[in-house]
């Protein structure tokens, strides 16, 4: 399973990454919209953990960028805010799969992933 952390608080993706290797992911991490696209132009990827609120802004143009260029992936969002706790976010973003608070323990975070990582999560 090959994943995307897109954070701007480095040691929070830190503790994902760990927690998602540790189930045998691939994982690459970006702290910025600009980041995250350059890589979603250049890997493969099959689960991108998204921070709704990234530092400098751009998640909803990362996920846009995502549709796009990587149709089979899927968005798992992170947030500390309300917004979009109405469930809109699933009929904005077309591959978005779950919105979890960012307070969610790392390991329920790495299994949710590593459901919605597809086929390649068996491997």
């Amino acid at each position: 399973m090959r994943v995307l952390i897109v954070e701007s608080t480095v040691e929070l993706a830190g503790i994902w990454q760990r927690h998602l290797e540790r189930l045998g992911a691939r994982v690459e991490l970006a702290t910025s919209a600009d980041a995250a696209v350059a890589r979603l132009g250049a890997d493969e990827i099959d689960v991108i953990v998204l921070d709704l609120i990234l530092e400098g802004g751009g998640a909803l143009a990362v996920a846009d960028y995502a549709q796009y260029r990587r149709p089979g992936a899927n968005v798992v969002f992170v947030t500390d805010t309300t917004f979009f706790s109405d469930g809109s976010i699933f009929e904005a973003i077309p591959g978005a799969r779950a919105l979890l608070q960012r307070q969610t323990e790392p390991s329920d975070l790495a299994l949710i992933v590593r459901h919605y990582g597809g086929p390649a999560a068996l491997m």
